[in-house]
């Protein structure tokens, strides 16, 4: 079960992916930005089979070998991973 952050209460939004998520979803776009200033982080929005979709945040390596439409697969315990 994914974190609901649609309520307004959430204040800051960790976009990093909770260790004891699990999930297989395709990557729909690339993006970047600074949001505190000083740190450029890499994130990728993600749609789930049921048709949801949500931005995570993934490192650089990761960022650099995906595209469009490649399957990321996240397994608890571990950060997500390009599916072969």
């Amino acid at each position: 079960m994914l974190p609901d952050y649609r309520h307004a209460d959430v204040m800051f939004r960790s976009r990093k992916p909770s260790q004891d998520e699990a999930w297989e979803a395709v990557v729909v776009n690339k993006s970047r930005g600074m949001p505190d200033g000083s740190y450029l982080y890499r994130y990728v929005s993600i749609r789930f089979a049921d048709g949801t979709t949500r931005k995570i945040r993934v490192d650089k390596d990761l960022w650099n070998s995906l595209a469009a439409g490649d399957r990321l697969v996240k397994r608890a315990g571990s950060a997500p991973v390009k599916a072969p």
